[in-house]
């Protein structure tokens, strides 16, 4: 690598680390996908995750989002994510219900396929990750004239701060896993529950709302 792409490289994984503050979800889901099981099962989760922000990024290099912001594409796809959100949601509030005795915690068997099945699937149902992508390389391709080559450079370090930042953060709750009381953990699961629920509603009511009004 070049020294100049060693500095677009620093660029994306700077900006990607930034746009990790902005907390969501899906980070909740794999944390407590981490005190609920296993380390191994948030590092795979985060596999997933990792391999959805790069085919949504990859998409965006192509120019690929600018078709998902048209208002026929990008309604459909954003009603069928956050009814995937809300459906998730119920699912883990469900099984609360069904494990919930006391302060005895019953987790689910540490089954690495499934959870990355269930973190890609999470990701990947929110489309609208592309345009969200798109408006930043836009804008970054605009800001420093970056060619189509520089660009995946840049997507490259993006795509890797989610990894980093990621699992960071399941290093650190598998340490104090031990110290979290059981109620806790399970208070948690609920959170990611209602959380999940409570965006997807968010996100549907805006969509009808802005449906009524065209």
């Amino acid at each position: 690598m070049t020294s100049k792409s060693i500095t677009i490289f620093r660029k994306g994984l700077i900006t990607g680390l930034t746009l990790q503050l902005a907390i969501g979800p899906v980070f909740f889901f794999i944390i407590n996908l981490t005190l609920q099981k296993t380390f191994w099962n948030g590092l795979i989760a985060i596999c997933a995750v990792t391999l959805v922000d790069y085919f949504y990024i990859t998409l965006s290099i192509l120019g690929l989002g600018k078709i998902l912001e048209k208002p026929m594409v990008k309604k459909p796809l954003g009603t069928i994510s956050y009814l995937v959100l809300i459906l998730f949601g119920f699912l883990i509030l469900k099984s609360i219900i069904i494990n919930f005795n006391g302060l005895k915690l019953t987790t689910a068997p540490n089954n690495l396929i499934s959870s990355f099945t269930s973190a890609f699937i999470l990701t990947i149902s929110s489309p609208m990750t592309i345009v969200f992508f798109t408006s930043i390389f836009t804008a970054k391709a605009v800001e420093n004239n970056f060619s189509k080559k520089e660009l995946s450079i840049f997507g490259f370090g993006t795509g890797l701060a989610t990894f980093i930042f990621m699992g960071l953060m399941i290093i650190l709750f598998s340490i104090i896993k031990t110290t979290i009381p059981l109620l806790l953990i399970q208070l948690l699961n609920g959170l990611v529950g209602v959380l999940l629920i409570f965006y997807g509603l968010m996100r549907l009511i805006k969509i009808f709302k802005n449906k009524n009004s065209n």
